[in-house]
C-alpha cells in the first residue's frame, strides 16, 4: 500500500484560489467516499490555509491522477498550485502539519485539532490509521517538549496583534466580531487580554451570537443588522463558513458619514472570505485578510527558530518511525507465513515423537514444548530480524519473496 497526498496550501496558493477549493461537512465527506471507491482509504484535510488529499492504494498513480481531477472540477486553476507527495514524503509533510510548522503561523494550536477532525471524517485502514494517529501523537509531542507554540500561536493571537499594531495599543476600543464560531471566540478572547472591548457579536443565528455574546459581556445581534454598528465600533473581525460575502463595499461605504473620519480597521479569516476586498479602497478603511498575517508570523519566527529546529528534529524521528513500519508491511505476510510453517513442522515432529515413545505426561509435554519453542524462536529471530532491516532500505520485497521460495511458503496453496 503506497500513500498519496495531493494538495495544496497557502505556500502555493493565494486565499481567492484556496478558497474555491475549500471542502467543509458533507462536501469533503462525499469527496472522500468518492476516493475511497474499491479498497482504498482515504482522508480530506480542508483548513482555511489549506486542502490536502490523502490516500492509500496499491495504486498510487490512479489515485494521484483522480485526485487532481476531483479538486480540478473544483477550480481548473488550482492543478498548477498542487504538491504531490508519496510515502514517507507524504507522511513527514503530515507530521509537520500537525506539529504546527506548516501553518501560516508556524506553532498554531488550531491545527491539531482539524487534523483529527478530518481523521474522524475519513474513511481509513491499517495505513491512514497507523499515520494520522502518529501524526496527533507528534503534534502534541512537539507542542509538550518545544516552544514552537509561543505568542501568537494562531492566527486568531496573529490578528489580535495585528490590531494593536495599527492603533498602537488597544484599551477601550471597540470590536464587532462577525460569526460566532471557535475561531471568532479565540479572537475575541485574544483581543481582550490586549485591552479591547467586544461591543457586539453578530451571527446568522442569533441564539449562537447570544450564546458567545453573553460570555464576552456583549449584545448579540442578526448578521441581517450589521450595517447600523458600522459607525460606531474600530474593528471588525470576520469568521464564518458563509459561502460568499458578508459584508460588502456598498454597505461598509454607507456607514463612513457616520464615523467622521475614525479609521475602521477589518481583518477577514474566513476562508472563502467574508469580506469584499473592494473594502479596502475606501477611505479610512484597512482591510486584512489571512493571507496578510504573514509579516506578523514573520516577525516573531526568528525568537522561535531554535524551538522550530527542536520541533523539526521530533517530525523527522517520527517520520523515520513511519517508514520503518511502513516498510516492514511488505515483509510481514513473509514472515508470519514462515513462522506458521515452523510452528506446523514442530508440531508435526511432536506428534510423531510421541507415536514412537508413547505418550508424555504432563510435565514432560511442557518441557518439549518450552525447549522447541525456543529453538524455532532463535532460529527465526535473526532472519526476521534482517528481513525488517532489508525493508526498512528498500530490499524486503526481494527478501520475502526469497524467504517464500526457499521455503516453499504458499505452495500448498496453489
Amino acid at each position: 500500500m503506497h500513500l498519496v497526498l495531493i494538495g495544496t496550501s497557502h505556500h502555493q496558493a493565494p486565499v481567492e484560489l484556496r478558497e474555491r477549493v475549500a471542502l467543509q461537512g458533507e462536501q469533503a465527506r462525499s469527496l472522500v467516499a468518492r476516493l475511497a471507491a474499491g479498497d482504498r482509504e482515504a482522508v480530506c484535510l480542508s483548513t482555511c490555509n489549506r486542502t490536502e488529499l490523502y490516500i492509500a492504494t496499491e495504486h498510487a498513480d490512479e489515485a494521484e491522477r483522480e485526485a487532481v481531477a476531483v479538486l480540478a472540477e473544483l477550480e481548473p486553476e488550482v492543478e498548477q498550485a498542487l504538491y504531490r507527495l508519496r510515502d514517507q514524503a507524504a507522511a513527514l509533510h503530515l507530521f509537520r502539519v500537525a506539529a504546527g510548522l506548516d501553518s501560516l503561523v508556524p506553532g498554531e494550536g488550531e491545527i491539531l485539532g482539524q487534523v483529527r477532525t478530518a481523521h474522524g471524517l475519513g474513511t481509513t485502514g491499517i495505513l491512514l490509521d497507523r499515520v494520522f494517529r502518529q501524526a496527533l501523537h507528534v503534534g502534541r509531542k512537539v507542542r509538550a517538549q518545544t516552544a514552537i507554540g509561543e505568542s501568537p500561536a494562531s492566527v486568531s493571537a496573529a490578528a489580535a496583534a495585528l490590531a494593536e499594531q495599527v492603533f498602537g495599543g488597544l484599551a477601550g476600543r471597540s470590536i464587532l466580531l462577525v460569526g460566532a464560531g471557535k475561531i471568532s471566540e479565540q479572537a475575541a478572547r485574544n483581543l481582550l487580554s490586549r485591552g479591547a472591548r467586544i461591543s457586539v457579536v453578530a451571527n446568522r443565528t442569533l441564539d449562537r451570537a447570544a450564546e458567545l455574546a453573553h460570555q464576552l459581556g456583549a449584545e448579540p445581534l442578526s448578521l441581517d443588522d450589521v450595517e447600523g454598528e458600522l459607525g460606531q465600533v474600530d474593528v471588525v473581525v470576520a469568521s464564518t463558513s458563509a459561502p460568499g460575502f458578508v459584508l460588502d463595499a456598498e454597505t461598509v461605504a454607507r456607514s463612513l458619514g457616520a464615523r467622521r473620519g475614525r479609521q475602521l480597521l477589518l481583518i477577514d479569516l474566513a476562508v472563502p472570505r467574508d469580506l469584499d476586498p473592494a473594502i479596502h479602497a475606501l477611505e479610512g478603511c484597512y482591510l486584512y485578510g489571512i493571507d496578510d498575517l504573514q509579516a506578523i508570523v514573520a516577525e516573531t519566527l526568528s525568537g522561535r527558530r531554535r524551538e522550530a529546529e527542536r520541533a523539526e528534529s521530533l517530525v523527522a524521528a517520527e517520520a523515520a518511525k513511519f517508514h520503518e513500519w511502513h516498510a516492514a508491511l511488505d515483509v510481514v505476510p513473509a514472515i508470519a507465513s514462515l513462522r506458521a510453517r515452523a510452528e506446523e513442522i514442530r508440531n508435526a515432529e511432536l506428534r510423531k515423537a510421541e507415536a514412537l515413545l508413547g505418550r508424555l505426561d504432563e510435565s514432560q509435554r511442557r518441557a518439549v514444548e518450552s525447549i522447541t519453542t525456543q529453538i524455532v524462536n532463535k532460529l527465526l529471530h535473526l532472519p526476521t530480524i534482517r528481513m525488517k532491516q532489508a525493508a526498512a532500505a528498500a530490499d524486503g520485497v526481494f527478501y520475502a519473496e526469497a524467504v517464500r521460495h526457499l521455503f516453499g511458503l504458499g505452495e500448498d496453496e496453489r
